[in-house]
């Protein structure tokens, strides 16, 4: 049942796109920019395998985001808006940069040679 159902959607897929070669897509590339933009997808061949699809750019928004979209869903609690506290202010400010870690930095390890205790190569 579901193998069908992948079949039929490639099928349905398929039928919908306009399929074509390099040669004919540069014969014709204005006539296949035409169908885009009208909604099609044109999927262009090498040697009967896809290799570039041609379909349409979403449009940039033209009027602005309305204000508020998310009200409601979003609450601060009253304490976000109190001062932080001395202590964690110093700690933040003088703290270090980098805390000190127990694994070693990475950058610091030595690279790894794979089959080091072979001879290296002769060249010719």
């Amino acid at each position: 049942m579901f193998r069908a159902l992948i079949v039929t959607t490639t099928m349905v897929i398929i039928m919908t796109m306009i399929v074509i070669n390099i040669h004919e897509a540069k014969a014709k590339l204005s006539e296949y920019i035409d169908a885009v933009v009208a909604g099609e997808r044109v999927v262009i061949c090498k040697r009967n395998h896809p290799v570039a699809e041609l379909r349409a750019v979403e449009q940039k928004r033209i009027q602005p985001r309305p204000i508020g979209g998310a009200k409601g869903q979003v609450s601060m609690p009253a304490s976000f808006f109190e001062p932080m506290s001395d202590d964690f202010l110093n700690a933040l400010e003088s703290g270090p940069i980098y805390p000190q870690t127990s694994a070693p930095s990475r950058v610091a390890e030595r690279r790894v040679t794979y089959g080091s205790d072979r001879k290296p190569k002769r060249r010719r």
